[in-house]
Formats: C-alpha cells, sequence, structure tokens
C-alpha cells in the first residue's frame, strides 16, 4: 500500500470515528446532520467531534475518572495544542483530532475560531459565576464560532457575495447563542449544584423567577429570529438541516416558556422522540421553519 492510500485509510477511519462519537452523543444534531450530502455530513460531525472531546475533558469523563481540575487543564492544553500542530501539518495520533485537521484544512476553519472555543472551554475550569462581559465572550467561544465552522463547511465549493456572507455570519452567531442559551436554561439546576456554576449574570436557582425565565426567552427569541432570517441565503441541504437544528431547540424553547420557573429547576425539559421525527419530517420535505415548532404545539 502507498503512503497516499494509507492516509486515505486514515482519514476515512478518523471521520467514521467522528460520526460515531456524534451518534453515542446527540439525537438533535445527529439528526439535523442526516439531512446532508455525506461529504458535508463528515465535516459537521468531525466539528462535533471535537467540540465534544473537548467538553468531556471540561465536565464529563475526565471528571467521572476522578481527575484533578490542575490535570483536566493539561489534558485541555494538550487537545489545543494537537489541534493547531494537526490543523498544520494534516496530521494528528489522536482520531477525533485527525478527523478536525481534514475539515479544517479543507474548508478554511482557523485558529481564529479555535482558540476562543478552546478559551471558553477553560473558563470552564476556573470560572464559576459571570458578568455580561465574560458570559458574551463565554457565549461566542463556546457555540458561536462552532456554528461559525459548521457555516464553513456549508459554504464550501459555493461563493456567496460579501453582503450574504455577512447575513449567514451573523445568523450561525445567533443560532449558537441560541442553542447554547436554551442549554443553560433547561440545566440551569444542574450546572449550580453539580459543577457550582452560574452562567446567566446575576441568576442562580435560589433567586431564579418567572420574570428571569421570560426575560432569558425573550433574548433566545430574538437570536432564533435572526438565525431564521439567514436560513434562505443557505446553499438548499444546509438549509434544511440547519431548518431542522432551529426547529428542535425553538421547540424546547416553547416547552420552557410552558414550564413554571420553579419546575425547571426539578426536571430537565426535553422535546418527545416523536415530535422531532415530526419535525425531522417536515423539515426533509421542505418545509418552513421556524414556523414547525409553532405548529407542533397543537400536534
Amino acid at each position: 500500500m502507498g503512503v497516499e492510500d494509507s492516509l486515505a485509510r486514515y482519514n476515512a477511519a478518523a471521520l467514521k470515528t467522528s460520526a460515531e462519537v456524534i451518534r453515542c452523543y446527540s439525537t438533535s444534531f445527529g439528526m439535523a446532520s442526516r439531512i446532508l450530502d455525506r461529504t458535508t455530513r463528515s465535516h459537521i460531525e468531525a466539528v462535533y467531534a471535537l467540540v465534544r472531546v473537548a467538553d468531556e475533558i471540561v465536565d464529563g469523563a475526565a471528571a467521572g475518572a476522578g481527575l484533578s481540575s490542575d490535570v483536566v487543564e493539561q489534558l485541555l492544553d494538550g487537545l489545543e495544542r494537537d489541534t493547531e500542530t494537526a490543523m498544520g501539518t494534516g496530521y494528528s495520533a489522536n482520531l477525533v483530532v485527525h478527523a478536525f485537521a481534514v475539515t479544517a484544512r479543507t474548508t478554511g476553519i482557523g485558529t481564529d475560531l479555535t482558540r476562543p472555543f478552546f478559551a471558553s472551554m477553560r473558563a470552564d475550569i476556573t470560572q464559576r459565576e459571570h458578568d455580561q462581559k465574560s458570559f458574551d465572550r463565554y457565549v461566542y467561544g463556546s457555540a458561536e464560532v462552532v456554528g461559525l465552522m459548521c457555516l464553513r463547511a456549508f459554504l464550501v465549493g459555493r461563493p456567496v457575495t460579501t453582503e450574504e456572507e455577512a447575513v449567514l455570519v451573523d445568523g450561525a452567531r445567533h443560532l449558537g447563542a441560541a442553542f447554547q442559551k436554551i442549554n443553560f436554561l433547561r440545566d440551569l439546576a444542574e450546572d449550580f449544584s453539580t459543577l457550582g456554576r452560574s452562567y446567566f449574570p446575576g441568576v442562580r436557582p435560589g433567586n431564579f423567577t418567572e420574570a428571569d425565565k421570560l426575560r432569558l426567552l425573550a433574548d433566545i427569541d430574538e437570536d432564533l429570529r435572526i438565525s431564521a432570517a439567514a436560513l434562505p441565503g443557505l446553499p438548499p441541504t444546509p438549509r434544511r438541516a440547519v431548518a431542522l437544528a432551529q426547529g428542535l431547540f425553538t421547540e424546547l424553547a416553547l416547552r420552557l416558556r410552558r414550564t413554571p420557573a420553579d419546575e425547571l429547576l426539578r426536571a430537565r425539559i426535553r422535546v418527545p422522540n416523536p415530535v422531532k421525527f415530526r419535525i425531522m419530517a417536515k423539515a426533509f420535505t421542505g418545509r418552513a421553519v421556524p414556523e414547525l415548532a409553532a405548529q407542533e404545539r397543537t400536534a
């Protein structure tokens, strides 16, 4: 087997590894990615897998293994170094990092996006509360840049004007922000009690009111409105995939709105699978979103 054949086989193994990560961890993003063509789907899976591995270092498996915060920080630093090296060389011994590097080199993802992401992950190790400035910085690094990475994948080989790109960038950032804020809201109690964190400035389980919930949801609604306005500018297949993701999270936001604030502190709200599948079926047929989730309220 030649050197080029060896690299092609290794690339394929890396991409399959990333695909398995998204199947293990995310129903919603996994569903949305199925709409994409194989090449674009591989890029999105590679982005998701790296993000998930970093998150597991900070919040999940590493903690379950009993690692100290110092070791966690060392592991995260090592992952970032490996990622940047692989983005430059095109190779990593870590299959997830290698897959991401292939995607980054193909789509134009650079350290302008990866460094803010790792900075936000690093903040989770030491920062327990946020003011508005640090919250905005955290949401940008942990979520908005992920939306921008996905946008790079969607636009490979598809030229857009400067004006069109500006609208799409704004939409990708706001959609990423909406996803993150929705997750913060439904995980409010767990983040505080288990991880000792309070992401929303000035909000803690002990003083969380219905007015707080509605204020946060109004901000999320605005993010979703801006992201929905950018949907028509995406190529057809990515547009349906993003519409599905937007529909799922819009439905989740609606369920959070219907749930009393004190109940959010006791239960994690989910979108039932039958509702997810109905939204997915509509997205596959190209039906408009964000109206999907609103229709589900009466389904």
